[in-house]
């Protein structure tokens, strides 16, 4: 029910009313005025206590104990609570009441409240909460001075009995200044216990509009505020606020949640930015058909409508032209096409990392990986392997990567001596013509002009130690991966 009711703003009339069935029909209809035009729920709050057994007998005299004295001056009867709870009710405000002990848990089922509040003070008053939570009602609880570990418990406490509840951010110092709001802790009940509502009962000063704002920024869905009416007989209290600060109020909750909500799109902005991101033009004439590469185009404003981007033109994503496209022409939506590899390229690096964990091999920490797919990212999983360049000077580290069903193409290097240290796994390997297979802890040199190939069939993770290392000293067998210069994928940010 309460995720249903999102945002909620429930009023408080706590002891405001002064003992005044009148009085307190009055500040439930003019806050009732108060709400028109504003597209929320609304909910009025009722307090009660069955004083004769609330307050200790040897105390029931004691007019210098504050709230003794406030609450005696100010009680109605259950009967005079009715006659309010009937007005709300003929508004259409949701009912929602504070019982402060058990007996005011059987008033609230009698008089049919629709949510029942727990009150900051009584948070882990347990016999109370177990009074609660054998009603059928939702739950809105305030947090006020509790540690974490009694919110993890009550929490605990009321999803184990399945219980619909919200929990509220509060402050128990009346009015609360603006250094003491703790506004916060909003976000973090949320990151705490995500799927609860959350909420802010407020005791600011009001005149206070910014803590509002605020809330709801961090995600609070659910609110909370004493109101009441300026009368000569009945003044109202530093943290009660009238029905004209109330709609000041709710002007300004109503401002913040437009300000911050996310917009499924917002063309005006795309345009926007449109209008300032470069496009693609061709450097010269590219037939339908062709692959196109970053040295064949160039960017440049003003962009024409469905053209391609600077923006769009990431290496995770492969243009070919689907028509002929002349010389300084714009690449459009209609005469380009693309093939994203983003999803395959993450996807092999979360297989690359699954094998990693697995051999317990140590990886240095901000190393590249080189993705090689000599024959293309569709035939990856059969041809292909990745690396991890560790240092290349004078001399070389490596960590060659095989996933299992892998196999590297015939080479050769002109330059480079190499030895394979097998740290994980197995491989067979052709060394010269003679196949030979090698497990954890097998070391192998291969001298420069060695052909070499090797496979794996259950994954492999090899050390490879040689002199340096030169971007051309690589000749593979077959001379279309020769050809092939878009055969290899380097990524950053990774592990």
């Amino acid at each position: 029910m309460l995720k249903s009711l999102e945002p909620l703003f429930v009023f408080d009339l706590a002891n405001n009313h002064q003992g005044s069935v009148e009085h307190g029909l009055r500040i439930i209809r003019e806050v009732h005025d108060a709400c028109e035009g504003f597209d929320f729920n609304f909910g009025f709050k009722f307090q009660y206590r069955s004083l004769d057994t609330f307050i200790h007998p040897d105390s029931k005299d004691d007019m210098n104990h504050k709230y003794v004295k406030r609450f005696t001056e100010t009680e109605l009867k259950p009967e005079q609570f009715k006659i309010l709870k009937d007005e709300v009710d003929s508004l259409g405000f949701i009912s929602v009441c504070t019982p402060f002990d058990e007996l005011s848990v059987d008033l609230i089922e009698e008089h049919k409240f629709d949510v029942i509040k727990v009150a900051s003070c009584s948070f882990t008053d347990w016999p109370l909460l177990e009074r609660i939570v054998k009603t059928d009602r939702p739950i809105i609880a305030s947090t006020a001075g509790a540690s974490w570990g009694d919110i993890d418990r009550v929490v605990s406490f009321l999803e184990h009995r399945g219980k619909d509840f919200a929990l509220m951010h509060c402050v128990a110092e009346y009015p609360t200044p603006d250094e003491h709001l703790q506004l916060g802790r909003i976000g973090l009940l949320r990151q705490r216990y995500p799927g609860v509502v959350v909420g802010y009962s407020t005791h600011e000063s009001p005149d206070n509009l910014d803590a509002i704002k605020m809330a709801i920024a961090n995600g609070a869905t659910v609110f909370e505020k004493h109101v009441g009416v300026e009368t000569t007989a009945f003044p109202v209290n530093k943290y009660s606020a009238t029905p004209n600060e109330v709609h000041r109020w709710l002007g300004r909750a109503s401002s913040s949640f437009r300000a911050n909500s996310i917009l499924a799109s917002n063309k005006k902005e795309y345009d926007n930015l449109q209008s300032l991101c470069r496009g693609v033009f061709a450097k010269y004439e590219i037939v339908a058909g062709e692959r196109i590469n970053p040295e064949d185009v160039f960017y440049a404003i003003p962009t024409v409508e469905v053209q391609i981007t600077a923006n769009d033109m990431s290496k995770y994503t492969k243009f070919y032209a689907v028509a002929d496209i002349g010389e300084g022409e714009p690449l459009l939506e209609s005469n380009v096409g693309k093939c994203e590899i983003r999803e395959k390229i993450y996807e092999t690096v979360q297989r690359v990392k699954a094998l990693i964990r697995e051999s317990g091999v140590i990886v240095p920490s901000k190393v590249d990986l080189e993705i090689s797919h000599h024959y293309g990212l569709d035939r990856f999983d059969e041809f292909g392997l990745t690396m991890i360049t560790v240092v290349n000077r004078e001399y070389c580290k490596k960590l060659i990567i095989m996933l299992p069903g892998q196999q590297h193409p015939a080479q050769y290097h002109k330059k480079k001596e190499e030895t394979f240290h097998i740290l994980y796994g197995s491989t067979t390997m052709v060394l010269n013509g003679k196949e030979c297979k090698y497990d954890i802890g097998d070391v192998i040199t291969i001298e420069a002009g060695d052909k070499h190939y090797f496979a794996t069939e259950n994954g492999v993770i090899i050390e490879e130690i040689s002199s340096t290392h030169y971007p051309n000293d690589s000749y593979y067998l077959d001379p279309s991966i020769m050809e092939n210069q878009y055969r290899k994928t380097s990524l950053t940010y990774w592990l």
